[in-house]
């Protein structure tokens, strides 16, 4: 993403900042000293999300809302699939996915496998919760979470009522900059609140600084950790739709596939029925899962759908693609 800039005054003294809360046009920036200060977007076209560096300043002297003039070039942005099928950017920055499934509702392990996939095209890492343990784990639910470490996702076993509590979680979010992604119900909220029990007071304590906060539930902010990393909590985020890549990407965000898919006769295979193709083999020969491929056959329909409703992406004006 190129850098964003609006005319500042010259007699503006800029400052580096990060956005740590995010309320539409109303913001909050957090200085280099830690300190959170309320500012506004300047200009209609300057636009940015929880996460994003910025450089800002107050337009005058004795002002308490600072202005934000400029955005700086993310690094890695967390996208949503928007209803016109374009990439919308909800979070910047993060180095962390974080999917939550549960004991119930059941858990929808291609929903899991979507958001893993989704963490792959970003170039984050990602981290599977099962939670609510204290209901027990199917076997099925015990064989998806093994296999997501036999694939080399950290895997976090967890319960806000009783063991194994919270701590493998807080373990996981150590040093990174994370959300938390799943279906609804899966206890998200529940978790946050354990991590972070002075969320609602902070949360309202940012509301109270902005005027559109006491009249939005849409909005983004980053918590600091006691434990180390920062936590971004999101409504926008928590069952967001990962935006699709074109065809020939899909199979990056599927770790396991790609370990046969260079043994592949031709380097364009789709893996759905070009002949020599090595990752139908390995699904028929069990040493992949045929349970995953229905996965990645999923979101290459679904891709297929995509292109065919908004042809636009077709012509390279959508930035969903994976990272190099």
């Amino acid at each position: 993403m190129k850098e964003l800039k609006a005319p500042a005054p010259t007699d503006v003294i800029l400052q580096s900042g990060r956005l740590v809360a995010n309320y539409g046009r109303q913001v909050i920036i957090e200085d280099a000293c830690g300190v959170r200060v309320p500012c506004r977007l300047h200009g209609r076209r300057l636009s940015a999300v929880c996460g994003d560096q910025v450089q800002w300043g107050y337009a005058q002297s004795g002002d308490r809302t600072g202005i934000v003039y400029h955005l700086l070039p993310r690094q890695r942005v967390l996208s949503r699939l928007s209803g016109l099928g374009t990439s919308e950017a909800i979070v910047a920055n993060l180095s962390q996915l974080v999917v939550v499934a549960a004991a119930v509702p059941a858990p929808d392990w291609f929903v899991v496998d979507r958001y893993l996939a989704g963490a792959e095209w970003s170039g984050l890492k990602a981290v599977v919760v099962f939670n609510k343990c204290e209901l027990g784990l199917t076997p099925m639910a015990e064989t998806e979470l093994l296999s997501y470490q036999a694939m080399g996702y950290r895997i976090a076993r967890t319960s806000t009522r009783s063991e194994p509590g919270h701590g493998a979680l807080s373990a996981t979010l150590a040093d990174q900059i994370s959300v938390l992604v799943g279906q609804s119900g899966t206890g998200k909220s529940s978790l946050l609140n354990a991590l972070i029990p002075e969320a609602m007071a902070i949360t309202q304590e940012i509301s109270a600084a902005t005027e559109e906060g006491r009249h939005t539930t849409t909005h983004a902010i980053l918590h600091h950790l006691k434990t180390g990393g920062e936590l971004i909590d999101s409504p926008g985020v928590r069952d967001y739709s990962p935006p699709v890549p074109e065809l020939r990407h899909i199979a990056s965000g599927f770790v396991d596939l790609l370990a046969h898919a260079a043994g592949c006769k031709f380097q364009d295979c789709l893996h759905t029925h070009e002949p020599g193709c090595a990752v139908r083999a390995a699904v028929d020969d069990g040493r992949l899962r045929a349970r995953r491929y229905d996965s990645f056959r999923h979101l290459l329909s679904l891709a297929r759908e995509m292109h065919e409703r908004f042809p636009v992406r077709r012509k390279g004006k959508e930035s969903s693609r994976p990272r190099e």
